[in-house]
Protein backbone atom coordinates (compact mmCIF):
# COMPACT_ATOMS: atom_id res chain seq x y z
CA UNK A 1 0.00 0.00 0.00
CA UNK A 2 1.04 4.07 -0.76
CA UNK A 3 1.83 5.07 2.41
CA UNK A 4 4.03 7.91 3.80
CA UNK A 5 4.44 10.67 6.40
CA UNK A 6 7.00 13.39 5.24
CA UNK A 7 8.13 17.22 5.92
CA UNK A 8 7.37 19.31 2.95
CA UNK A 9 5.69 22.43 1.71
CA UNK A 10 1.92 23.91 0.93
CA UNK A 11 1.92 26.84 -0.90
CA UNK A 12 5.04 27.95 0.34
CA UNK A 13 4.36 26.95 3.65
CA UNK A 14 5.92 24.52 5.99
CA UNK A 15 3.21 21.44 5.84
CA UNK A 16 3.66 17.83 7.19
CA UNK A 17 1.65 15.54 4.39
CA UNK A 18 0.33 12.25 5.14
CA UNK A 19 -0.50 9.81 2.64
CA UNK A 20 -2.38 6.39 2.94
CA UNK A 21 -3.74 4.55 0.09
CA UNK A 22 -6.06 6.62 -1.75
CA UNK A 23 -6.23 9.53 0.93
CA UNK A 24 -3.75 12.48 1.66
CA UNK A 25 -4.01 14.82 4.14
CA UNK A 26 -1.64 18.30 5.25
CA UNK A 27 -1.03 20.12 8.43
CA UNK A 28 0.22 23.78 8.84
CA UNK A 29 1.84 23.70 12.30
CA UNK A 30 3.24 27.39 11.95
CA UNK A 31 -0.43 28.30 10.97
CA UNK A 32 -2.25 27.27 13.87
CA UNK A 33 -1.56 23.45 13.35
CA UNK A 34 -4.31 23.87 10.91
CA UNK A 35 -5.09 20.32 9.05
CA UNK A 36 -5.66 22.09 5.76
CA UNK A 37 -6.02 19.34 3.36
CA UNK A 38 -7.77 15.77 3.33
CA UNK A 39 -7.97 14.43 -0.16
CA UNK A 40 -9.07 11.34 -1.94
CA UNK A 41 -6.55 11.93 -4.51
CA UNK A 42 -7.58 8.34 -6.47
CA UNK A 43 -11.49 10.12 -7.15
CA UNK A 44 -10.43 13.87 -6.86
CA UNK A 45 -12.21 14.81 -4.00
CA UNK A 46 -11.38 17.22 -1.96
CA UNK A 47 -12.87 17.43 1.10
CA UNK A 48 -12.23 20.52 3.07
CA UNK A 49 -12.19 23.91 2.01
CA UNK A 50 -8.70 24.79 1.19
CA UNK A 51 -7.30 28.27 0.15
CA UNK A 52 -6.67 29.16 -3.56
CA UNK A 53 -3.40 30.09 -4.71
CA UNK A 54 -3.84 33.83 -4.63
CA UNK A 55 -5.39 33.58 -0.91
CA UNK A 56 -2.72 32.33 0.64
CA UNK A 57 -1.77 35.79 2.11
CA UNK A 58 -5.63 36.44 2.85
CA UNK A 59 -5.33 32.99 4.64
CA UNK A 60 -2.44 33.58 7.03
CA UNK A 61 -4.10 37.01 8.19
CA UNK A 62 -7.59 35.45 8.70
CA UNK A 63 -7.03 31.76 9.16
CA UNK A 64 -10.64 30.58 10.36
CA UNK A 65 -12.44 29.54 7.36
CA UNK A 66 -10.16 26.81 5.64
CA UNK A 67 -9.20 23.33 6.96
CA UNK A 68 -9.72 22.69 10.15
CA UNK A 69 -9.33 25.76 12.73
CA UNK A 70 -8.97 25.13 16.57
CA UNK A 71 -10.76 27.66 18.38
CA UNK A 72 -9.59 28.01 21.63
CA UNK A 73 -11.88 29.39 23.47
CA UNK A 74 -14.76 29.26 20.81
CA UNK A 75 -16.62 31.33 19.52
CA UNK A 76 -18.03 35.29 20.79
CA UNK A 77 -17.40 36.69 24.35
CA UNK A 78 -18.75 39.61 25.70
CA UNK A 79 -17.13 42.53 25.77
CA UNK A 80 -13.79 40.34 25.62
CA UNK A 81 -14.46 39.56 29.84
CA UNK A 82 -14.34 35.88 30.63
CA UNK A 83 -14.77 35.49 34.26
CA UNK A 84 -13.55 32.03 35.94
CA UNK A 85 -13.44 31.41 39.77
CA UNK A 86 -13.65 34.71 40.97
CA UNK A 87 -11.39 35.96 38.40
CA UNK A 88 -11.78 38.33 35.60
CA UNK A 89 -9.61 37.55 32.44
CA UNK A 90 -9.75 39.82 29.58
CA UNK A 91 -9.36 39.16 26.07
CA UNK A 92 -8.98 41.77 23.02
CA UNK A 93 -12.08 42.89 21.33
CA UNK A 94 -11.55 41.83 18.01
CA UNK A 95 -14.60 42.39 16.37
CA UNK A 96 -15.72 45.65 16.23
CA UNK A 97 -19.06 45.48 15.04
CA UNK A 98 -20.01 43.19 17.85
CA UNK A 99 -17.77 44.49 20.78
CA UNK A 100 -17.03 41.12 21.52
CA UNK A 101 -13.77 39.02 21.52
CA UNK A 102 -13.79 36.13 18.65
CA UNK A 103 -12.14 32.78 18.38
CA UNK A 104 -9.58 32.37 20.72
CA UNK A 105 -5.67 32.00 19.60
CA UNK A 106 -4.79 28.90 18.98
CA UNK A 107 -5.56 29.09 15.23
CA UNK A 108 -3.29 32.25 14.66
CA UNK A 109 -0.49 30.43 17.12
CA UNK A 110 2.57 28.77 15.83
CA UNK A 111 2.79 24.95 16.78
CA UNK A 112 5.09 22.33 17.24
CA UNK A 113 5.33 19.30 15.22
CA UNK A 114 6.22 16.23 18.05
CA UNK A 115 6.64 13.72 15.66
CA UNK A 116 5.20 11.81 12.60
CA UNK A 117 5.32 8.58 10.94
CA UNK A 118 3.85 6.18 8.72
CA UNK A 119 3.10 2.25 8.39
CA UNK A 120 0.88 -0.65 6.87
CA UNK A 121 -1.50 0.65 9.91
CA UNK A 122 -1.46 4.16 9.35
CA UNK A 123 0.36 7.70 8.99
CA UNK A 124 0.13 10.06 11.48
CA UNK A 125 1.44 13.54 12.70
CA UNK A 126 1.43 14.66 16.34
CA UNK A 127 1.44 19.00 16.70
CA UNK A 128 1.33 20.62 20.31
CA UNK A 129 1.04 23.80 21.79
CA UNK A 130 2.48 24.70 25.27
CA UNK A 131 1.48 27.60 27.37
CA UNK A 132 3.27 29.00 30.24
CA UNK A 133 4.69 32.22 32.16
CA UNK A 134 6.37 32.68 28.62
CA UNK A 135 3.60 32.18 26.26
CA UNK A 136 2.02 35.52 24.99
CA UNK A 137 -1.70 33.36 25.66
CA UNK A 138 -0.60 33.29 28.84
CA UNK A 139 -1.35 37.15 29.76
CA UNK A 140 -4.73 36.84 28.95
CA UNK A 141 -5.22 33.07 30.01
CA UNK A 142 -3.17 32.65 32.48
CA UNK A 143 -2.97 28.74 32.78
CA UNK A 144 -0.16 26.37 32.12
CA UNK A 145 -1.39 23.75 29.91
CA UNK A 146 -0.59 21.88 26.89
CA UNK A 147 -2.77 21.12 24.25
CA UNK A 148 -2.01 18.29 21.45
CA UNK A 149 -3.63 17.05 18.27
CA UNK A 150 -2.92 13.89 16.51
CA UNK A 151 -4.24 13.16 13.21
CA UNK A 152 -4.39 9.77 12.04
CA UNK A 153 -5.00 8.81 7.86
CA UNK A 154 -5.33 5.35 6.65
CA UNK A 155 -7.92 3.45 4.74
CA UNK A 156 -10.89 4.15 7.65
CA UNK A 157 -10.43 8.13 6.59
CA UNK A 158 -8.80 10.66 8.68
CA UNK A 159 -8.97 11.12 12.63
CA UNK A 160 -8.41 13.30 15.16
CA UNK A 161 -7.31 13.17 18.78
CA UNK A 162 -7.57 16.03 20.80
CA UNK A 163 -5.49 15.86 24.02
CA UNK A 164 -5.55 18.81 26.75
CA UNK A 165 -3.61 18.72 30.07
CA UNK A 166 -3.57 21.34 32.95
CA UNK A 167 -0.67 21.48 34.01
CA UNK A 168 -1.00 24.43 36.45
CA UNK A 169 -2.17 24.87 39.91
CA UNK A 170 -5.56 26.45 39.68
CA UNK A 171 -8.38 25.17 37.60
CA UNK A 172 -8.34 25.83 33.85
CA UNK A 173 -11.48 26.82 31.76
CA UNK A 174 -11.93 23.70 28.84
CA UNK A 175 -14.21 25.53 26.17
CA UNK A 176 -13.11 24.60 22.69
CA UNK A 177 -14.60 24.25 19.35
CA UNK A 178 -13.47 23.57 15.79
CA UNK A 179 -14.29 26.12 12.82
CA UNK A 180 -14.22 22.77 10.32
CA UNK A 181 -14.93 23.57 6.88
CA UNK A 182 -16.43 21.42 4.32
CA UNK A 183 -16.51 21.29 0.55
CA UNK A 184 -20.32 21.10 -0.69
CA UNK A 185 -19.79 19.30 -3.25
CA UNK A 186 -16.43 17.79 -2.41
CA UNK A 187 -16.28 15.80 -5.73
CA UNK A 188 -15.31 18.28 -8.83
CA UNK A 189 -18.11 16.84 -11.27
CA UNK A 190 -20.72 17.68 -9.26
CA UNK A 191 -22.69 20.64 -7.80
CA UNK A 192 -24.00 22.19 -4.96
CA UNK A 193 -27.93 21.54 -6.03
CA UNK A 194 -26.30 17.97 -5.58
CA UNK A 195 -25.66 18.19 -1.64
CA UNK A 196 -27.93 16.74 1.19
CA UNK A 197 -26.82 17.80 4.67
CA UNK A 198 -27.65 16.13 8.16
CA UNK A 199 -26.82 17.31 11.39
CA UNK A 200 -26.84 15.99 14.91
CA UNK A 201 -28.73 19.40 16.09
CA UNK A 202 -31.33 19.74 18.85
CA UNK A 203 -32.93 23.20 19.38
CA UNK A 204 -31.37 26.40 18.27
CA UNK A 205 -30.62 29.48 20.92
CA UNK A 206 -31.62 32.79 20.04
CA UNK A 207 -28.74 35.03 19.26
CA UNK A 208 -28.90 38.80 20.46
CA UNK A 209 -27.72 41.68 17.66
CA UNK A 210 -24.37 41.35 19.25
CA UNK A 211 -24.40 37.24 18.11
CA UNK A 212 -24.48 36.28 21.80
CA UNK A 213 -27.18 33.80 23.33
CA UNK A 214 -29.94 35.43 25.10
CA UNK A 215 -30.97 31.78 26.84
CA UNK A 216 -33.83 31.06 24.83
CA UNK A 217 -34.73 28.78 21.99
CA UNK A 218 -36.18 29.75 18.82
CA UNK A 219 -38.68 27.25 16.90
CA UNK A 220 -36.70 25.51 14.24
CA UNK A 221 -38.14 26.53 10.62
CA UNK A 222 -39.11 23.30 8.49
CA UNK A 223 -35.73 23.27 6.57
CA UNK A 224 -34.22 22.79 10.13
CA UNK A 225 -36.30 19.84 11.10
CA UNK A 226 -35.12 18.34 7.75
CA UNK A 227 -31.55 19.41 8.68
CA UNK A 228 -31.43 17.04 12.20
CA UNK A 229 -33.93 14.20 10.03
CA UNK A 230 -33.85 13.14 6.54
CA UNK A 231 -31.39 15.71 4.95
CA UNK A 232 -31.91 19.54 3.12
CA UNK A 233 -29.24 21.28 0.89
CA UNK A 234 -26.62 23.09 2.92
CA UNK A 235 -27.66 26.46 1.24
CA UNK A 236 -30.90 26.87 1.87
CA UNK A 237 -30.25 29.69 3.61
CA UNK A 238 -27.93 31.86 5.25
CA UNK A 239 -26.81 30.20 8.23
CA UNK A 240 -24.37 31.78 11.20
CA UNK A 241 -26.60 29.41 13.83
CA UNK A 242 -26.24 28.09 17.63
CA UNK A 243 -27.93 24.26 17.97
CA UNK A 244 -27.81 22.18 21.15
CA UNK A 245 -26.34 18.88 19.85
CA UNK A 246 -28.69 15.91 20.74
CA UNK A 247 -26.54 12.32 19.00
CA UNK A 248 -28.69 10.18 17.16
CA UNK A 249 -27.70 6.17 17.41
CA UNK A 250 -25.33 7.03 20.28
CA UNK A 251 -23.32 9.52 17.32
CA UNK A 252 -22.83 13.39 16.88
CA UNK A 253 -22.11 13.60 13.12
CA UNK A 254 -22.72 15.91 10.56
CA UNK A 255 -23.70 13.21 6.91
CA UNK A 256 -22.91 15.22 3.83
CA UNK A 257 -24.27 12.77 0.80
CA UNK A 258 -23.79 13.77 -2.53
CA UNK A 259 -26.89 12.70 -4.59
CA UNK A 260 -25.10 12.30 -8.22
CA UNK A 261 -22.60 10.17 -6.88
CA UNK A 262 -24.54 8.53 -3.72
CA UNK A 263 -21.60 8.70 -1.12
CA UNK A 264 -21.65 10.46 2.25
CA UNK A 265 -19.40 12.10 3.72
CA UNK A 266 -19.46 11.71 7.74
CA UNK A 267 -18.06 14.24 9.90
CA UNK A 268 -18.53 11.95 12.96
CA UNK A 269 -17.05 14.09 16.97
CA UNK A 270 -18.32 11.76 19.32
CA UNK A 271 -20.66 12.76 22.27
CA UNK A 272 -17.96 15.16 24.12
CA UNK A 273 -19.33 18.63 22.03
CA UNK A 274 -22.40 19.69 23.22
CA UNK A 275 -23.11 22.56 21.02
CA UNK A 276 -22.98 22.92 17.05
CA UNK A 277 -22.19 26.42 15.47
CA UNK A 278 -23.29 26.10 11.48
CA UNK A 279 -22.77 29.10 9.34
CA UNK A 280 -22.53 28.77 5.32
CA UNK A 281 -20.83 31.95 4.62
CA UNK A 282 -23.89 33.71 3.51
CA UNK A 283 -25.33 30.35 1.59
CA UNK A 284 -22.25 30.51 -0.51
CA UNK A 285 -22.95 27.54 -2.70
CA UNK A 286 -19.15 26.24 -1.93
CA UNK A 287 -18.55 25.51 1.60
CA UNK A 288 -20.43 25.44 5.16
CA UNK A 289 -18.91 25.03 8.78
CA UNK A 290 -20.58 22.55 10.53
CA UNK A 291 -18.87 23.82 13.98
CA UNK A 292 -18.51 20.76 16.81
CA UNK A 293 -18.54 23.18 19.83
CA UNK A 294 -17.79 22.06 23.63
CA UNK A 295 -19.68 24.68 25.51
CA UNK A 296 -22.34 27.78 24.62
CA UNK A 297 -21.36 30.74 22.86
CA UNK A 298 -20.27 33.05 25.50
CA UNK A 299 -20.99 30.10 28.66
CA UNK A 300 -19.04 32.29 31.03
CA UNK A 301 -20.76 35.34 31.16
CA UNK A 302 -24.58 33.24 31.41
CA UNK A 303 -26.13 32.15 34.21
CA UNK A 304 -27.13 29.23 32.81
CA UNK A 305 -26.45 25.75 34.63
CA UNK A 306 -22.88 24.74 33.67
CA UNK A 307 -23.65 21.34 32.85
CA UNK A 308 -26.15 22.62 30.38
CA UNK A 309 -23.90 24.71 28.67
CA UNK A 310 -20.51 22.75 28.23
CA UNK A 311 -18.93 24.85 31.24
CA UNK A 312 -16.37 23.29 33.07
CA UNK A 313 -12.89 23.35 33.84
CA UNK A 314 -10.01 21.14 34.56
CA UNK A 315 -8.32 20.95 38.03
CA UNK A 316 -4.39 20.40 38.22
CA UNK A 317 -3.09 17.64 36.29
CA UNK A 318 -6.24 16.45 34.68
CA UNK A 319 -6.97 15.79 31.16
CA UNK A 320 -9.70 15.97 28.56
CA UNK A 321 -9.55 14.40 25.42
CA UNK A 322 -12.23 13.32 22.51
CA UNK A 323 -11.71 11.77 19.35
CA UNK A 324 -13.33 12.74 15.87
CA UNK A 325 -13.92 10.88 12.21
CA UNK A 326 -13.83 12.21 9.29
CA UNK A 327 -15.09 9.33 6.27
CA UNK A 328 -16.76 8.01 3.31
CA UNK A 329 -19.12 5.67 2.95
CA UNK A 330 -21.69 4.48 -0.06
Amino acid sequence: MNHKAYEGSYQGERAVWLQHGPYEAAILPEIGGNLIAFRDNVSGYRFLREPEENEMEAFKASPGVHGIPVLFPPNRYEDGRFPWNGQTYQFPVNEEETGNHLHGFLHTTPWSVEDYGSSEAESYVVASVTVDENHPVYAMLPHRFTFRLRYTLNQDGLAQHVFIRNQGTSSMPCLLAFHTAINAPFAPESTADDCVVRITIGERWEMSDRMLPTGKFQALTAEEKLLRTSGVNPYFDSMDNHYTAVPQNGRNRMELTDTKLGKTFVYDVGNSYKQWMVWNSKASGKFFCPEPQINLVNAPNTDLPADEIGLFGLAPGEIWEASSRLYLKD
